[in-house]
């Protein structure tokens, strides 16, 4: 099936929903559209009545014609009326329909996996989310109704035209095929584009996105001229399939109104012969000219709105791409751990790959005892981050298990997992509301007594008081008006209130001064205190007190035990620790 006819098909499951409201509205529709098609007739009465009068040398009948006027003003009223509320009515509909929509992508975001954003950009995904929906919005309020009236213009219009004169309606309607072969010809052409501008427009908003969030990086390295000559690539490219796919459309609408001049030329000349041999009166022939008019004109509109249907068509593809997207897996009966958390956590002969080709961790095994300190350290590229990920159920094992308190996670519910989890990243993520607002995301239930305690035992309660209306302040979009160690201690205060069975630290000292790191080791120590911790670091001094180090290379532990047993055995870990000593 053709991916437009079913993206249609799956718009209409949102527009149902409203299907009184909707069918109201193409009520109002219809009644405007066939009062519309009676006008010709009516304006043509008086014509032929005036004729009649001068023939037969008589006075204007003026009563008829005011009689008539009468009727056209009573029948304009109607027209406009339902037109006006079909438009009120079918907004109503589509503005609520792509609410739904929106919320079901929304929805969808949330339970997508964390692979699918390692592999599209955010700004596409952004752009999908709000400049695709757009379109479609702005596509059905425009030119839904306007499809619906010239269907049943069309058709009102020719049913009226045989009605008047079949010789002249058989050739008038020769038109519309014409015009139907031009506008299929011409869309089969410029769809292609169409969809290409719309990747090409999420292809910039992504670049746009990175860069703007990556700014001061850019003017340190004084990448100004190769970021310029990069953007002007992404909007010349979206420029050219943008002109292409407007310049093609563009071509619908006069080739379209050619066939209709064609058709009024030939029923103008025919016209005239038939009112000249009496077999049709002059009233009938003014109408018969206003219906070619009228079955134009909707056509005319029609391709008017070619270039915003087919970008809507183009958009709606991607929009139900992200809908289609594999979501995680959940189990369809999730394990529940009986009792309290302990914390004990085991990998049992873990494999893992994030491509078939290209195994990441093998065999990979060890137990932590419950309120144990796991230090992970390696080299670059070695698995660290991709064990965290495995822990939390971002990413699943190929093989073997990962088990917590003797359960193997997969066979319990990723919220499950995640809620027993705390976790302090190195790049430390806040969002633009109040500090308090901010720590009381570990734990939306925390009273304002809870949040305070909290920060105190992060050592960042100073820290707060001392800035402008404290706990109170607003923290603004980049969170550029607090510093990088703040950020860190807020999210150590984050992870404090969720209070987490088990740790993870990822990265949590290794951006901030030394004054810095000695506060943030010593909240660290406090909410580590009968706690499993998972802490990676690159700093091998901030982990000699951990219970048990494991030294990671290309995906398998090499070596394994607590700092003073590493060392003595000589090997990678002793190397690495003593090159940083060396260093510092």
């Amino acid at each position: 099936m053709n991916n437009s006819v079913r993206s249609l098909r799956r718009l209409w499951r949102y527009l149902k929903e409203y299907k009184g409201t909707f069918f109201l509205a193409v009520f109002f529709e219809i009644t405007a559209t066939l009062t519309n098609a009676v006008f010709p007739v009516v304006m043509g009465l008086p014509t032929t009545r005036i004729k009649e009068n001068l023939e037969a040398g008589q006075p204007i009948d003026f009563d008829y014609i005011f009689k008539i006027i009468i009727i056209v003003i009573i029948m304009s009223l109607i027209c406009n009326a339902g037109f006006f509320g079909s438009s009120a009515l079918m907004s109503r509909v589509v503005q609520r329909a792509m609410r739904d929509l929106r919320t079901n992508i929304s929805e969808k975001i949330n339970r997508l996996p964390v692979s699918y954003f390692d592999t599209h950009q955010r700004g596409d995904v952004l752009s999908r989310m709000t400049n695709d929906v757009d379109a479609l919005t702005n596509a059905l309020q425009q030119s839904l109704l306007r499809i619906i009236s010239a269907s049943i213009g069309i058709v009102s219009a020719i049913v009226m035209m045989f009605r008047i004169n079949v010789i002249l309606a058989l050739v008038s309607i020769l038109m519309i095929p014409a015009s139907l072969i031009i506008s299929k010809s011409i869309v089969a052409v410029s769809q292609k584009y169409f969809r290409r501008q719309q990747k090409a427009l999420g292809n910039l908003n992504g670049y746009v996105q990175e860069n703007m969030t990556g700014f001061s990086v850019l003017k340190l390295f004084s990448r100004e001229k190769e970021n310029y000559r990069e953007f002007e690539e992404l909007v010349h490219e979206l420029g050219d399939f943008g002109f292409k796919s407007g310049f093609i459309s563009g071509l619908m609408m006069p080739l379209v109104q050619l066939t209709a001049y064609l058709t009024y030329i030939v029923v103008a000349v025919a016209g005239s012969y038939f009112v000249i041999m009496r077999t049709m009166t002059i009233g009938n022939l003014q109408a018969f000219i206003q219906y070619v008019w009228q079955v134009n004109q909707p056509m005319g509109q029609v391709t008017q709105l070619s270039a915003v249907i087919q970008s809507a068509s183009a958009s709606t593809q991607r929009i139900f791409e992200v809908l289609d997207e594999k979501e995680e897996e959940e189990n369809v009966e999730d394990v529940v751990l009986q009792g309290p958390v302990e914390g004990q956590v085991t990998f049992e002969n873990v494999s893992f790959s994030y491509s078939p080709d290209k195994p990441l961790i093998e065999n990979l095994n060890f137990n932590v005892l419950p309120g144990q300190t796991v230090a992970i350290v390696g080299p670059t590229g070695a698995g660290k981050t991709t064990l965290i990920n495995l822990l939390m159920r971002f990413y699943d094992v190929t093989d073997g298990a990962i088990k917590i308190d003797d359960v193997d996670t997969k066979t319990m519910n990723r919220k499950e997992v995640r809620s027993m989890f705390g976790m302090v990243l190195q790049d430390a993520w806040l969002y633009h509301e109040t500090i308090m607002e901010n720590i009381r995301f570990g734990q939306l239930a925390a009273t304002d007594y809870e949040v305070v305690d909290a920060a105190k035992m992060a050592n960042v309660d100073h820290f707060i008081r001392t800035m402008p209306e404290g706990y109170k302040m607003i923290i603004d979009e980049e969170a550029e008006n607090v510093s990088l160690g703040q950020k860190q201690l807020l999210t150590i205060a984050r992870a404090i209130l969720s209070n987490p069975k088990i740790l993870i630290l990822d990265e949590a000292t290794s951006s901030v001064d030394t004054r810095l790191e000695m506060l943030i080791q010593k909240a660290m120590q406090r909410v580590m205190k009968g706690r499993t911790s998972f802490v990676i670091a690159h700093r091998l001094s901030t982990i000699r007190d951990a219970d048990l180090i494991l030294v990671m290379d290309q995906g398998s532990i090499i070596e394994q035990g607590t700092h003073e047993e590493l060392l003595a055995q000589g090997g990678f870990y002793e190397k690495l620790y003593n090159s940083q000593f060396a260093e510092e």
